[in-house]
Protein backbone atom coordinates (compact mmCIF):
# COMPACT_ATOMS: atom_id res chain seq x y z
CA UNK A 1 0.00 0.00 0.00
CA UNK A 2 1.63 3.23 -1.15
CA UNK A 3 -0.46 5.27 1.28
CA UNK A 4 0.44 3.16 4.32
CA UNK A 5 3.21 5.50 5.60
CA UNK A 6 0.72 8.39 5.56
CA UNK A 7 -1.91 6.29 7.33
CA UNK A 8 0.62 5.36 10.03
CA UNK A 9 1.63 8.99 10.57
CA UNK A 10 -1.98 10.08 10.99
CA UNK A 11 -2.74 7.21 13.37
CA UNK A 12 0.24 8.09 15.57
CA UNK A 13 -0.65 11.79 15.48
CA UNK A 14 -4.20 10.98 16.58
CA UNK A 15 -2.90 9.57 19.85
CA UNK A 16 -0.99 12.76 20.64
CA UNK A 17 -4.03 14.83 19.71
CA UNK A 18 -5.89 13.47 22.72
CA UNK A 19 -3.36 15.17 25.00
CA UNK A 20 -3.61 18.67 23.48
CA UNK A 21 -4.88 21.33 25.90
CA UNK A 22 -8.28 22.70 24.95
CA UNK A 23 -6.86 26.24 24.91
CA UNK A 24 -4.42 25.29 22.17
CA UNK A 25 -7.16 23.73 20.05
CA UNK A 26 -9.22 26.91 20.35
CA UNK A 27 -6.20 29.05 19.44
CA UNK A 28 -5.48 26.95 16.35
CA UNK A 29 -9.06 27.31 15.14
CA UNK A 30 -9.17 31.06 15.73
CA UNK A 31 -5.86 31.54 13.93
CA UNK A 32 -7.03 29.33 11.08
CA UNK A 33 -10.13 31.49 10.63
CA UNK A 34 -7.91 34.58 10.48
CA UNK A 35 -5.51 32.96 8.01
CA UNK A 36 -8.33 31.76 5.76
CA UNK A 37 -9.42 35.38 5.30
CA UNK A 38 -5.84 36.70 5.08
CA UNK A 39 -4.99 34.15 2.39
CA UNK A 40 -8.28 34.46 0.51
CA UNK A 41 -6.63 35.68 -2.70
CA UNK A 42 -4.29 32.67 -2.80
CA UNK A 43 -7.18 30.28 -2.12
CA UNK A 44 -9.30 31.91 -4.83
CA UNK A 45 -6.42 31.74 -7.32
CA UNK A 46 -6.13 27.99 -6.72
CA UNK A 47 -9.90 27.67 -6.90
CA UNK A 48 -9.90 29.46 -10.25
CA UNK A 49 -7.56 26.79 -11.62
CA UNK A 50 -10.10 24.15 -10.61
CA UNK A 51 -13.03 26.12 -12.03
CA UNK A 52 -11.23 26.52 -15.35
CA UNK A 53 -11.29 22.73 -15.78
CA UNK A 54 -15.05 22.44 -15.18
CA UNK A 55 -17.99 23.32 -17.42
CA UNK A 56 -19.88 26.22 -15.82
CA UNK A 57 -23.14 24.41 -16.67
CA UNK A 58 -22.13 21.44 -14.51
CA UNK A 59 -24.30 21.29 -11.34
CA UNK A 60 -21.09 20.82 -9.31
CA UNK A 61 -19.68 24.15 -10.52
CA UNK A 62 -21.46 26.15 -7.83
CA UNK A 63 -20.32 23.71 -5.15
CA UNK A 64 -16.75 24.05 -6.35
CA UNK A 65 -16.76 27.83 -6.54
CA UNK A 66 -15.30 29.90 -3.71
CA UNK A 67 -15.68 33.65 -3.30
CA UNK A 68 -14.49 36.22 -0.76
CA UNK A 69 -17.97 36.12 0.76
CA UNK A 70 -17.94 32.33 1.05
CA UNK A 71 -14.47 32.34 2.64
CA UNK A 72 -15.67 34.93 5.18
CA UNK A 73 -18.62 32.64 5.93
CA UNK A 74 -16.28 29.65 6.30
CA UNK A 75 -14.12 31.65 8.73
CA UNK A 76 -17.22 32.53 10.75
CA UNK A 77 -18.14 28.84 10.96
CA UNK A 78 -14.63 27.97 12.16
CA UNK A 79 -14.85 30.62 14.88
CA UNK A 80 -18.26 29.30 15.89
CA UNK A 81 -16.84 25.79 16.24
CA UNK A 82 -14.02 27.16 18.41
CA UNK A 83 -16.60 28.72 20.75
CA UNK A 84 -18.58 25.52 21.20
CA UNK A 85 -17.97 23.44 24.33
CA UNK A 86 -15.75 20.41 23.89
CA UNK A 87 -17.70 17.19 23.33
CA UNK A 88 -14.94 15.17 25.01
CA UNK A 89 -14.77 13.89 28.56
CA UNK A 90 -18.51 14.14 29.13
CA UNK A 91 -19.77 11.69 31.73
CA UNK A 92 -22.71 10.13 29.94
CA UNK A 93 -23.64 7.92 32.86
CA UNK A 94 -22.08 6.71 36.09
CA UNK A 95 -22.85 4.33 38.91
CA UNK A 96 -21.24 2.36 41.70
CA UNK A 97 -21.83 -1.37 41.73
CA UNK A 98 -22.74 -3.32 44.86
CA UNK A 99 -19.15 -4.58 45.02
CA UNK A 100 -17.82 -1.01 45.14
CA UNK A 101 -16.55 -0.72 41.54
CA UNK A 102 -17.04 2.81 40.24
CA UNK A 103 -18.11 2.95 36.58
CA UNK A 104 -18.35 5.91 34.22
CA UNK A 105 -19.31 6.07 30.56
CA UNK A 106 -17.19 8.89 29.07
CA UNK A 107 -17.22 10.49 25.60
CA UNK A 108 -14.03 10.06 23.54
CA UNK A 109 -12.93 10.80 19.95
CA UNK A 110 -13.69 8.32 17.17
CA UNK A 111 -9.96 8.33 16.32
CA UNK A 112 -9.00 8.68 12.65
CA UNK A 113 -11.78 9.84 10.34
CA UNK A 114 -11.49 9.45 6.59
CA UNK A 115 -13.60 11.83 4.51
CA UNK A 116 -14.10 11.20 0.78
CA UNK A 117 -15.70 14.13 -1.00
CA UNK A 118 -16.19 15.64 -4.42
CA UNK A 119 -16.15 19.25 -5.61
CA UNK A 120 -16.64 20.93 -2.22
CA UNK A 121 -13.42 22.68 -1.08
CA UNK A 122 -15.29 24.30 1.84
CA UNK A 123 -15.55 20.78 3.26
CA UNK A 124 -11.77 20.83 3.82
CA UNK A 125 -12.09 23.68 6.30
CA UNK A 126 -15.35 22.46 7.84
CA UNK A 127 -14.33 18.90 8.59
CA UNK A 128 -10.90 19.88 9.88
CA UNK A 129 -12.35 22.36 12.38
CA UNK A 130 -14.90 19.82 13.60
CA UNK A 131 -12.38 16.99 13.80
CA UNK A 132 -9.83 19.08 15.69
CA UNK A 133 -12.45 20.34 18.17
CA UNK A 134 -13.60 16.76 18.77
CA UNK A 135 -10.08 15.35 19.08
CA UNK A 136 -10.08 13.36 15.83
CA UNK A 137 -7.29 13.05 13.26
CA UNK A 138 -8.32 13.39 9.64
CA UNK A 139 -7.58 11.80 6.28
CA UNK A 140 -8.97 13.87 3.41
CA UNK A 141 -9.61 12.35 -0.01
CA UNK A 142 -10.90 15.11 -2.25
CA UNK A 143 -11.77 14.70 -5.89
CA UNK A 144 -9.65 15.83 -8.82
CA UNK A 145 -12.20 18.58 -9.50
CA UNK A 146 -10.98 20.49 -6.43
CA UNK A 147 -7.37 19.35 -6.22
CA UNK A 148 -5.77 22.82 -6.34
CA UNK A 149 -8.26 24.37 -3.91
CA UNK A 150 -7.87 21.54 -1.41
CA UNK A 151 -4.06 21.62 -1.62
CA UNK A 152 -4.01 25.38 -0.97
CA UNK A 153 -6.33 25.03 2.02
CA UNK A 154 -4.45 22.13 3.61
CA UNK A 155 -1.18 24.06 3.18
CA UNK A 156 -2.67 26.89 5.26
CA UNK A 157 -3.92 24.42 7.89
CA UNK A 158 -0.46 22.83 8.13
CA UNK A 159 1.17 26.24 8.50
CA UNK A 160 -1.12 27.17 11.39
CA UNK A 161 -0.56 23.81 13.08
CA UNK A 162 3.23 24.09 12.84
CA UNK A 163 3.16 27.64 14.20
CA UNK A 164 1.35 26.29 17.24
CA UNK A 165 3.63 23.30 17.74
CA UNK A 166 0.97 20.78 16.74
CA UNK A 167 1.85 17.73 14.63
CA UNK A 168 0.62 18.53 11.12
CA UNK A 169 -0.03 14.83 10.54
CA UNK A 170 -3.33 15.17 12.38
CA UNK A 171 -4.63 16.09 8.93
CA UNK A 172 -3.37 14.79 5.59
CA UNK A 173 -4.68 15.22 2.06
CA UNK A 174 -4.40 12.11 -0.10
CA UNK A 175 -3.80 12.25 -3.87
CA UNK A 176 -7.02 12.77 -5.87
CA UNK A 177 -6.89 9.39 -7.59
CA UNK A 178 -8.90 6.19 -7.28
CA UNK A 179 -5.98 4.17 -5.96
CA UNK A 180 -5.81 6.38 -2.87
CA UNK A 181 -9.55 5.89 -2.36
CA UNK A 182 -9.20 2.12 -2.66
CA UNK A 183 -6.36 2.04 -0.13
CA UNK A 184 -8.21 4.13 2.41
CA UNK A 185 -11.32 1.96 2.13
CA UNK A 186 -9.17 -1.02 3.12
CA UNK A 187 -7.03 0.66 5.81
CA UNK A 188 -8.74 -1.11 8.70
CA UNK A 189 -5.63 -0.88 10.91
CA UNK A 190 -5.42 2.88 10.63
CA UNK A 191 -8.85 4.38 9.88
CA UNK A 192 -11.74 4.13 12.34
CA UNK A 193 -14.61 5.51 10.25
CA UNK A 194 -15.14 6.73 6.68
CA UNK A 195 -17.64 9.42 5.74
CA UNK A 196 -18.39 9.95 2.04
CA UNK A 197 -19.80 13.32 0.94
CA UNK A 198 -21.06 13.67 -2.60
CA UNK A 199 -23.25 12.02 -5.19
CA UNK A 200 -25.30 8.90 -4.64
CA UNK A 201 -22.85 7.12 -6.93
CA UNK A 202 -19.92 7.99 -4.66
CA UNK A 203 -21.82 6.96 -1.54
CA UNK A 204 -22.85 3.64 -3.10
CA UNK A 205 -19.27 2.94 -4.18
CA UNK A 206 -17.88 3.61 -0.70
CA UNK A 207 -20.58 1.57 1.03
CA UNK A 208 -20.11 -1.40 -1.33
CA UNK A 209 -16.29 -1.43 -1.30
CA UNK A 210 -15.19 -0.31 2.16
CA UNK A 211 -13.86 -2.66 4.81
CA UNK A 212 -13.78 0.30 7.21
CA UNK A 213 -17.14 1.21 8.84
CA UNK A 214 -19.04 3.87 6.84
CA UNK A 215 -21.44 6.62 7.81
CA UNK A 216 -23.50 7.60 4.77
CA UNK A 217 -24.04 11.31 4.16
CA UNK A 218 -24.87 13.63 1.34
CA UNK A 219 -27.45 12.54 -1.19
CA UNK A 220 -30.73 14.37 -0.67
CA UNK A 221 -33.86 13.54 -2.65
CA UNK A 222 -36.06 16.16 -1.00
CA UNK A 223 -39.85 16.55 -1.11
CA UNK A 224 -42.30 19.18 0.10
CA UNK A 225 -45.98 18.28 0.41
CA UNK A 226 -48.46 21.11 -0.28
CA UNK A 227 -51.48 19.91 1.68
CA UNK A 228 -55.15 20.64 1.06
CA UNK A 229 -54.97 22.93 4.10
CA UNK A 230 -51.80 24.79 3.09
CA UNK A 231 -51.59 28.59 3.24
CA UNK A 232 -50.91 29.69 -0.35
CA UNK A 233 -48.63 32.68 0.25
CA UNK A 234 -46.62 30.96 2.96
CA UNK A 235 -46.38 27.79 0.89
CA UNK A 236 -45.28 29.63 -2.25
CA UNK A 237 -42.42 31.32 -0.42
CA UNK A 238 -41.32 28.07 1.20
CA UNK A 239 -41.31 26.14 -2.09
CA UNK A 240 -39.38 28.81 -4.00
CA UNK A 241 -36.83 29.16 -1.20
CA UNK A 242 -36.33 25.40 -0.83
CA UNK A 243 -35.81 24.99 -4.58
CA UNK A 244 -33.84 28.08 -5.56
CA UNK A 245 -31.88 29.40 -2.55
CA UNK A 246 -28.90 27.29 -3.61
CA UNK A 247 -29.69 24.53 -6.07
CA UNK A 248 -26.46 22.51 -5.79
CA UNK A 249 -26.79 21.56 -2.12
CA UNK A 250 -28.29 18.38 -0.71
CA UNK A 251 -31.17 20.10 1.12
CA UNK A 252 -32.58 21.68 -2.06
CA UNK A 253 -36.13 20.71 -3.06
CA UNK A 254 -36.44 18.07 -5.81
CA UNK A 255 -40.14 17.20 -5.86
CA UNK A 256 -43.23 19.22 -4.97
CA UNK A 257 -46.04 16.90 -3.91
CA UNK A 258 -49.40 18.67 -4.16
CA UNK A 259 -52.93 17.75 -3.10
CA UNK A 260 -55.27 17.47 -6.08
CA UNK A 261 -57.66 20.02 -4.51
CA UNK A 262 -54.89 22.66 -4.69
CA UNK A 263 -53.96 22.27 -8.36
CA UNK A 264 -55.73 25.56 -8.97
CA UNK A 265 -53.01 27.27 -6.90
CA UNK A 266 -50.17 25.68 -8.84
CA UNK A 267 -50.01 28.53 -11.36
CA UNK A 268 -49.46 31.02 -8.52
CA UNK A 269 -46.76 28.84 -6.94
CA UNK A 270 -45.23 28.50 -10.38
CA UNK A 271 -44.76 32.27 -10.76
CA UNK A 272 -41.95 32.31 -8.23
CA UNK A 273 -40.33 29.23 -9.73
CA UNK A 274 -40.56 30.56 -13.28
CA UNK A 275 -39.00 33.86 -12.21
CA UNK A 276 -35.95 31.88 -11.08
CA UNK A 277 -35.79 29.83 -14.29
CA UNK A 278 -36.82 26.48 -12.79
CA UNK A 279 -37.53 23.69 -15.27
CA UNK A 280 -40.56 21.69 -14.13
CA UNK A 281 -41.36 18.03 -14.85
CA UNK A 282 -45.04 17.68 -13.97
CA UNK A 283 -47.29 14.64 -13.86
CA UNK A 284 -50.45 14.73 -16.00
CA UNK A 285 -52.78 16.65 -13.61
CA UNK A 286 -50.07 19.16 -12.67
CA UNK A 287 -49.04 19.60 -16.29
CA UNK A 288 -52.63 20.43 -17.24
CA UNK A 289 -52.79 22.97 -14.40
CA UNK A 290 -49.56 24.68 -15.52
CA UNK A 291 -49.60 24.51 -19.32
CA UNK A 292 -51.41 27.82 -19.83
CA UNK A 293 -49.32 29.79 -17.33
CA UNK A 294 -45.84 28.30 -17.04
CA UNK A 295 -43.18 29.11 -19.69
CA UNK A 296 -43.49 26.42 -22.36
CA UNK A 297 -39.75 25.94 -22.70
CA UNK A 298 -39.48 25.23 -18.97
CA UNK A 299 -42.41 22.79 -18.63
CA UNK A 300 -42.30 19.10 -19.51
CA UNK A 301 -44.38 16.07 -18.70
CA UNK A 302 -42.79 13.94 -16.00
CA UNK A 303 -41.69 10.37 -16.49
CA UNK A 304 -40.85 7.82 -13.81
CA UNK A 305 -37.17 8.84 -13.84
CA UNK A 306 -38.03 12.34 -12.63
CA UNK A 307 -39.26 10.98 -9.29
CA UNK A 308 -36.50 9.88 -6.96
CA UNK A 309 -33.93 12.11 -8.69
CA UNK A 310 -31.59 14.51 -6.89
CA UNK A 311 -31.40 17.27 -9.51
CA UNK A 312 -28.78 19.60 -7.96
CA UNK A 313 -29.86 22.19 -10.52
CA UNK A 314 -32.79 24.43 -11.47
CA UNK A 315 -35.02 21.43 -12.11
CA UNK A 316 -37.80 19.84 -10.08
CA UNK A 317 -40.70 17.45 -10.44
CA UNK A 318 -44.35 17.82 -9.40
CA UNK A 319 -46.47 14.92 -8.18
CA UNK A 320 -50.25 15.13 -7.63
CA UNK A 321 -51.80 13.07 -4.82
CA UNK A 322 -55.30 12.46 -3.51
CA UNK A 323 -54.50 12.97 0.16
CA UNK A 324 -52.13 12.54 3.11
CA UNK A 325 -51.75 8.78 2.82
CA UNK A 326 -50.74 8.91 -0.83
CA UNK A 327 -48.37 11.83 -0.17
CA UNK A 328 -46.63 9.96 2.64
CA UNK A 329 -46.49 6.77 0.58
CA UNK A 330 -44.90 8.60 -2.37
CA UNK A 331 -42.33 10.39 -0.21
CA UNK A 332 -41.30 7.27 1.71
CA UNK A 333 -40.97 5.38 -1.59
CA UNK A 334 -38.67 7.91 -3.27
CA UNK A 335 -36.98 9.65 -0.33
CA UNK A 336 -33.26 9.34 0.45
CA UNK A 337 -34.25 9.98 4.11
CA UNK A 338 -32.54 13.37 4.17
CA UNK A 339 -35.11 16.19 4.57
CA UNK A 340 -38.88 16.24 3.96
CA UNK A 341 -41.51 18.93 4.59
CA UNK A 342 -45.24 19.54 4.81
CA UNK A 343 -47.05 22.83 4.30
CA UNK A 344 -50.36 22.73 6.14
CA UNK A 345 -52.50 24.61 8.64
CA UNK A 346 -54.12 21.35 9.78
CA UNK A 347 -52.39 20.30 12.98
CA UNK A 348 -53.62 16.72 12.72
CA UNK A 349 -52.11 16.42 9.21
CA UNK A 350 -48.87 18.01 10.38
CA UNK A 351 -48.59 15.59 13.29
CA UNK A 352 -49.33 12.61 11.04
CA UNK A 353 -46.71 13.69 8.51
CA UNK A 354 -43.99 14.31 11.10
CA UNK A 355 -44.55 10.88 12.63
CA UNK A 356 -45.01 8.85 9.44
CA UNK A 357 -42.32 10.25 7.13
CA UNK A 358 -38.98 8.51 7.57
CA UNK A 359 -36.18 11.08 7.22
CA UNK A 360 -33.31 12.55 9.22
CA UNK A 361 -35.08 15.93 9.32
CA UNK A 362 -38.80 16.55 8.91
CA UNK A 363 -40.31 20.04 8.67
CA UNK A 364 -43.70 21.63 9.07
CA UNK A 365 -44.25 25.00 7.36
CA UNK A 366 -40.54 25.66 6.85
CA UNK A 367 -38.00 25.36 4.07
CA UNK A 368 -35.79 22.28 3.93
CA UNK A 369 -32.88 24.70 3.32
CA UNK A 370 -32.38 24.75 7.09
CA UNK A 371 -30.90 21.23 7.17
CA UNK A 372 -27.40 22.45 7.87
CA UNK A 373 -25.10 22.16 10.87
CA UNK A 374 -24.61 25.90 11.25
CA UNK A 375 -28.35 26.57 10.94
CA UNK A 376 -29.03 23.91 13.59
CA UNK A 377 -26.70 25.78 15.97
CA UNK A 378 -23.99 23.12 15.72
CA UNK A 379 -21.27 25.43 14.38
CA UNK A 380 -20.71 23.46 11.18
CA UNK A 381 -21.18 19.91 9.97
CA UNK A 382 -19.15 17.06 8.57
CA UNK A 383 -22.19 15.94 6.58
CA UNK A 384 -25.86 15.03 6.85
CA UNK A 385 -26.17 11.41 7.92
CA UNK A 386 -29.09 9.65 6.25
CA UNK A 387 -28.65 6.36 8.10
CA UNK A 388 -29.81 5.33 11.55
CA UNK A 389 -26.82 3.81 13.31
CA UNK A 390 -24.59 6.10 15.41
CA UNK A 391 -25.71 9.45 13.96
CA UNK A 392 -28.59 10.93 11.96
CA UNK A 393 -28.96 14.39 10.43
CA UNK A 394 -26.25 17.08 10.66
CA UNK A 395 -23.09 15.51 12.08
CA UNK A 396 -21.25 17.96 14.30
CA UNK A 397 -19.11 17.66 17.41
CA UNK A 398 -21.19 15.24 19.50
CA UNK A 399 -21.65 12.95 16.49
CA UNK A 400 -17.87 12.69 16.05
CA UNK A 401 -17.42 11.00 19.41
CA UNK A 402 -17.79 7.51 20.78
CA UNK A 403 -17.44 6.51 24.42
CA UNK A 404 -15.50 4.21 26.68
CA UNK A 405 -16.12 2.75 30.09
CA UNK A 406 -13.84 3.96 32.86
CA UNK A 407 -13.82 1.52 35.79
CA UNK A 408 -12.09 2.20 39.12
CA UNK A 409 -11.59 -0.29 41.89
CA UNK A 410 -9.52 -0.79 45.01
CA UNK A 411 -7.96 -4.17 44.45
CA UNK A 412 -11.13 -5.78 43.12
CA UNK A 413 -10.84 -9.30 41.73
CA UNK A 414 -13.61 -11.44 40.27
CA UNK A 415 -14.43 -14.74 41.91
Amino acid sequence: MKMQPIFKQVKLASRKLNLLPEEKIINVLEQLADQAVANADAILAANQQDLARMDAADPKYDRLKLTHERIESIATDIRNVAKLPSPLGKVLSERTLENGLEMKKVSVPLGVIGVIYEARPNVTFDVFSLCLRSGNALLLKGGSDARDSNAAIVAIIHQVLEQNGVDKNIVQLLPPDREATHEMLHAVEYVDIIIPRGSQGLINYVRENSKVPVIETGAGIVHTYFDAFADLQRGKEIVVNAKTRRVSVCNALDCLVIHEDRLGDLAEIGKGLAAKGVEVFADAPAYAALKNSYPADKLQQATEEHFGTEFLSLKMSVKTVSGMEEAIEHINAYSSQHSEAIISENEQHVDQFLKAVDAAAVYANASTAFTDGAQFGLGAEIGISTQKLHARGPMALDELTSYKWVVKGSGHIRA
